[in-house]
């Protein structure tokens, strides 16, 4: 038995898929827009994967990525790290870069006042490609003075033993509890090691959180650093430590990142830029179709 083609509706002008939808599902008689959002081929993530994944995403994936990449007439990539990444791993081929959009009326700052510890933020899956290895020997040297909420949940139990006292798991949380801790927070600390995009980052920064963030893949991007945020090396504990108690003890500084973060959020990952971004997208596809027939 197999699975039908599905029939593309008749007011269809455009499919917009993503890579990963297998080529026997993309309608035939319109012309494709496909997104592609990760950059798992990249060398950085690779190197924290299981054999299995690596072998799913080496014999599976990427053959149908490639497939997918040569069938659309448009690409796009959701940062110009997966641009590139895209091109060194799997076809070289001109693309676009739009942004993944938020809504900034959703996330938004909730005024609160500096409390006596300065309260960080990691939010995101528990894994070592995210840098979780690397908040508690970060908040062992804060020390009492700082506390960090982290959404661990079940995964995240292996590591309680080593972790300080400051470190306060919160659980792996619906959207709305999102909303709440960033807007209780001071700052975001995010080490992850490789980030297709990084939407926690533009999400914190929607909320008027300043990010402290590695230097490197997409987060480069989205943090503009020493204007919205701290970019650190990767992997360097004493530069993270170093940016979060010079955001603690520099009240202006702080405000400053806040209120550049929001506005770069708003001019650069709204909702309503990225769904312009692809509506001029469309009608170019379209156009470019029809003059072909």
């Amino acid at each position: 038995m197999t699975v039908p083609i599905p029939r593309a509706p008749s007011w269809a002008t455009v499919a917009h898929v993503n890579t990963w939808l297998h080529t026997r599902f993309l309608p035939r008689s319109l012309p494709i827009v496909a997104t592609i959002h990760h950059a798992i081929h990249h060398k950085d993530a690779c190197a924290y994967k299981d054999s299995l994944q690596a072998a799913y995403h080496r014999w599976w994936i990427a053959p149908n990525e490639r497939r997918i990449l040569r069938r659309a007439h448009q690409v796009v990539a959701v940062s110009r790290f997966v641009a590139n990444s895209t091109r060194h791993s799997l076809l070289d081929i001109p693309m676009h870069t739009i942004y993944n959009g938020i809504d900034t009326e959703q996330f938004r700052p909730n005024k609160h006042q500096l409390s006596k510890h300065f309260r960080l933020l990691f939010v995101g899956s528990w894994k070592p490609l995210k840098g979780v290895d690397l908040l508690a020997p970060i908040m062992r040297k804060l020390g009492s003075n700082f506390l960090l909420h982290y959404t661990g949940g079940p995964l995240a139990k292996k590591d309680k033993a080593h972790m300080p006292p400051n470190m306060i798991d919160i659980g792996r949380l619906p959207i709305d509890k999102v909303i709440a801790v960033m807007q209780s927070a001071d700052a975001l600390l995010f080490p992850s090691r490789s980030e297709g995009f990084g939407l926690v980052a533009v999400e914190a920064m929607a909320c008027g959180l300043p990010v402290i963030a590695a230097r490197n893949a997409s987060l480069s991007e989205v943090v503009a650093d020493g204007k919205t945020g701290v970019l650190c090396q990767p992997d360097d504990v004493e530069a993270f430590v170093s940016a979060a108690r010079s955001m603690a003890t520099n009240t202006a500084q702080h405000t400053t990142l806040a209120q550049a973060g929001r506005l770069r959020a708003l001019e650069q990952f709204s909702e309503t830029a990225m769904v312009d971004a692809y509506m001029h997208l469309y009608h170019s596809t379209q156009t470019n179709s029809n003059e072909a027939l």
